[in-house]
């Protein structure tokens, strides 16, 4: 997905959506700009559900198509809680996975490792980043890839598992232990995106 100039994106957006924007001068620079913003005109509730919605899309590296059909197949399950749902789904991506992990310092870098064949899946090798992982999936890295500088230091660089899968440090692989839990505290509001969805 090509996303354009993204310190530009995000200031537009309001939120440090990238990894190279997260820093406490972007953060600074942004509440002065709100402040500023709420003596003029109030974004409408449309404007502002089309913001949350891109501010997930842009978050996890996906077209608008790839994430609209996420939501869509969510509402679909007529599931009491779909914010729920399009989180699970978003957070059971391949490529996420490896990022959640840290071998990946982003999403878009661990989309790189899965297409350019470095990540095995139960011991298959796979180049799909969106593969949708299952409880009892086990990730590792292809034998082949092991001594590039990507992963020469994998130990140090796997941060400390999502509650989700387990890091077993012996063999280097990663295990799907249950579905990703919703977090309420990310930088987008997963109910504004299903209610964007809801008009069309």
């Amino acid at each position: 997905m090509i996303t354009g100039p993204q310190y530009k994106i995000a200031r537009r957006l309001g939120a440090p959506i990238f990894e190279k924007t997260q820093t406490q001068k972007f953060v600074q620079r942004q509440e002065r700009k709100n402040k500023n913003r709420s003596f003029g005109k109030q974004k409408s509730e449309y404007a502002l559900q089309l913001n949350e919605k891109q501010k997930a899309r842009f978050t996890y590296g996906l077209t608008e198509r790839q994430f609209g059909n996420y939501v869509k197949e969510a509402t679909a399950r007529k599931s009491a809680h779909t914010t729920h749902v399009i989180f699970e789904l978003l957070e059971l991506r391949l490529d996420n996975a490896i990022y959640r992990l840290g071998l990946a310092a982003t999403r878009r870098a661990g989309r790189q490792m899965v297409s350019h064949g470095h990540i095995l899946v139960n011991g298959k090798k796979t180049n799909v980043p969106s593969r949708r992982l299952e409880q009892g999936d086990v990730i590792s890295i292809r034998e082949g890839s092991k001594s590039s500088s990507l992963f020469s230091k994998e130990s140090e660089n796997v941060k400390t598992a999502p509650s989700w899968m387990q890091y077993d440090a012996v063999k280097k692989t990663a295990t799907v232990i249950a579905k990703p839990e919703f977090q309420s505290d990310t930088m987008f509001d997963l109910n504004a995106v299903v209610e964007y969805y809801s008009r069309s």
